[in-house]
């Protein structure tokens, strides 16, 4: 019922934007953007429905940006905005880039393009928003990482931190040879500690999982470490009650592959598949995500693995239909 009057509520806002009233178009759009910070339910991380999330997350997008043309620095819709860019960019356009075979090599550098534009975009939108509420922050995207604006900062910075943060290692990810942004890297990493030290159990060990694939992708040389990388993966369970599937598709993607451990890749993997959705419905949806991510990561097992022989179809349990 919240979320049908949430919906019905956005619409009549949407509305209200196309009246010739400044004042009541700028209380709509201010009365949106208190929701949106919210977080908006769980219409959309509750849903088991992937492919309708797909479809209707591209114009819950521009409706923020119209919004955001009347109130530019409302810097809850701004976060709300650069979040739902980031989070649209990882599940659908990255991850099922990722999954193309290697004989549509162009159509995944087109979408791993794409989805670069699109975290950033959404970084940008949040970065807008912490130059907002702090007027030194400006200093951290010209020089250094600024240890002194960043202690300034308070826990109800720590979404703004988290989600910045994400969605800049994540256009990284996407294209490693971005001088530009690999130089950068220290501050996106600067953030990310920021809000660990803030609230280390933000959403459940959304930072934690984070730091699995950081500190377990990374080789040693350049800051890696299992030992890290194994810590947050306990305390990212501790935090979820193990009802999140993302640290085990973490761990898997890391330190299995790096140490090429093809039965705790396995393990792991169908470690996730035993999770039950339902079991955490407000984060139904990445659950979702992240276990039709280990059934393909199972099935393309030899793309992770310099393998002497064909594995054992019986070692590797793929878990129930797909969702």
């Amino acid at each position: 019922m919240a979320a049908t009057k949430s919906i019905i509520f956005i619409i009549v806002t949407i509305s209200l934007t196309f009246m010739n009233s400044c004042s009541i178009n700028k209380w709509a759009v201010n009365r949106v953007a208190d929701m949106l910070s919210s977080g908006g339910g769980t219409v959309f991380s509750g849903d088991d429905d992937p492919e309708l999330i797909a479809a209707a997350l591209p114009f819950a997008l521009k409706v923020y940006e119209s919004l955001l043309q009347s109130t530019p620095d409302n810097t809850e819709l701004l976060l709300a905005t650069g979040r739902t860019f980031i989070m649209y960019a990882n599940a659908f356009v990255d991850t099922p880039a990722t999954m193309l075979p290697d004989e549509n090599f162009e159509q995944r550098s087109k979408m791993k393009m794409r989805a670069k534009r699109l975290y950033l975009r959404g970084r940008d939108y949040i970065l807008k928003a912490l130059a907002i509420r702090y007027d030194q922050f400006s200093s951290f995207m010209v020089s250094g990482p600024d240890e002194t604006v960043l202690e300034r900062m308070v826990i109800n910075d720590v979404p703004y931190l988290y989600w910045a943060a994400a969605g800049w290692m994540a256009a990284f990810s996407t294209d490693p040879f971005d001088m530009r942004l690999a130089l950068s890297r220290p501050k996106a990493l600067a953030l990310m500690e920021r809000a660990f030290e803030l609230d280390e159990a933000f959403q459940k060990g959304a930072i934690h999982e984070f730091f699995i694939s950081y500190y377990g992708a990374l080789p040693a040389s350049l800051g890696g470490s299992k030992e890290k990388a194994l810590f947050h993966f306990n305390r990212a369970l501790e935090l979820s009650g193990g009802l999140n599937s993302g640290p085990y598709v973490a761990l898997a993607g890391s330190i299995a592959v790096n140490e090429q451990n093809v039965e705790d890749f396995i393990n792991l993997l169908n470690k996730a598949l035993e999770i039950d959705p339902d079991s955490n419905p407000e984060n139904r949806l990445a659950n979702i995500l992240s276990m039709r991510k280990a059934r393909w990561m199972l099935d393309h097992i030899e793309d992770y693995f310099l393998l002497p022989g064909d594995i054992n179809d019986n070692s590797i349990d793929k878990g129930s239909e797909a969702q």
